[in-house]
């Protein structure tokens, strides 16, 4: 039987999170303190824990079959890679930077001035559609510090809070590339290791779904259910509970996680009483 081998970050917080969405699909991990490839012992999986920007070269050339990355690297690193989910977590942008005394009106402030960046190729496509040159410095880690040490006069780095510009007196004046965690998948897979990925994306889904739902549970008077149910439209149907006392049920659905407050309102006008909200761990379609 085949294995499906995935390659996850190594350490920081997009580790942390692919870990936990492969728990949550029910995958146990057996792994140890600072090992570089671990086995599900429940599920045909082997981990392999890499550093973040070697994942897309893995990918192109098969060592793996799948991984969570951001897609950000994908955008540097694997143009081609297929993409078979957004994960919804590790949420960051792609972004120019520059000190905060500098008079910054538009991109082409920028011509002709120094960039430091482990982003090289995004940096030349996203300022050549403009018609601007800059003079690239490519470095790995704190690229915040660059322009503070002389080496660079704006930056483009990854930007999640923006406490790191803060604190290096940068401000963000452009927005490359919105990024977050994705699955991806090597071109190279077998159709047995396809079956595999296939049941891991939905699980991956189901998670998913459930982590954007919350559980409802309201009591309605009978003749208003059908008012209610216009505003519930999540699920195929309602699931509808006569009470004990005459002319009520109980009222079950699911509402979109964003947006309950405002459903909540909705629903007490309509005549819903009792209302309860329960996370879903799981949720199939």
């Amino acid at each position: 039987m085949s294995t499906l081998k995935i390659a996850i970050q190594k350490s920081g917080r997009l580790n942390e999170d692919s870990i936990q969405i492969l728990k949550d699909c029910g995958i146990s991990i057996n792994n140890g303190i600072d090992q570089l490839k671990a086995e599900a012992s429940n599920f045909p999986l082997e981990v392999l824990y890499l550093r973040n920007s070697d994942i897309p070269q893995y990918l192109i050339d098969g060592v793996v079959d799948i991984a969570i990355v951001g897609d950000n690297l994908l955008v540097e690193k694997g143009k081609g890679i297929q993409v078979v989910q957004k994960l919804g977590f590790s949420k960051c942008k792609v972004s120019v930077a520059v000190p905060k005394t500098f008079e910054y009106n538009s991109i082409q402030d920028l011509n002709g001035l120094r960039i430091a960046t482990s982003y090289p190729n995004t940096v030349i496509e996203y300022f050549n559609s403009f018609g601007v040159n800059v003079d690239i410095h490519q470095i790995s880690g704190s690229v915040e510090i660059a322009p503070n040490i002389g080496l660079a006069d704006a930056i483009v780095d990854i930007v999640s809070s923006g406490s790191t510009l803060f604190k290096n007196n940068l401000k963000e004046v452009e927005i490359i590339y919105k990024s977050e965690a994705v699955l991806a998948v090597s071109p190279k897979v077998t159709p047995e290791v396809q079956k595999l990925i296939d049941t891991l994306q939905f699980r991956i889904e189901s998670v998913l779904r459930a982590r954007k739902s919350k559980y409802i549970l309201m009591n309605v008077p009978n003749d208003k259910i059908d008012a209610v149910g216009k505003i519930l439209p999540v699920l195929r149907s309602l699931t509808v509970l006569p009470l004990a006392q005459e002319g009520w049920s109980s009222v079950h659905s699911v509402i979109d996680k964003d947006t309950f407050w405002d459903v909540i309102d909705q629903l007490k006008d309509a005549g819903a009483e009792g209302i309860l909200i329960c996370p879903i761990e799981k949720m199939v379609l």
